[in-house]
């Protein structure tokens, strides 16, 4: 099954909920139990390949490590 990510009206809290279809289910927020959530557009997946990341370096291709995760909140990399 598909995950989808839906952003809940009532507190906020963003959640990946399995669905069949995100149009035939009514999604309750996991956190408050509100029926009042959207479904998000995810963003895209991509894999990288070995020829995409040299060997020894990091996600975004840096080569010392991050303080912390780089990634953004729609799972991109920042540095990337």
């Amino acid at each position: 099954m598909p995950v989808y990510d839906f952003r809940c009206h009532q507190c906020g809290k963003v959640s990946e909920v399995f669905l069949r279809s995100p149009q035939s289910e009514t999604v309750c927020c996991p956190s408050c139990g509100s029926e009042r959530t959207e479904k998000l557009i995810s963003a895209s997946y991509m894999i990288k390949t070995e020829s995409s990341v040299p060997g020894g370096t990091t996600c975004c291709g840096r080569t010392e490590r991050c303080e912390k995760p780089p990634c953004s909140t729609e799972g991109t990399c920042q540095r990337g």
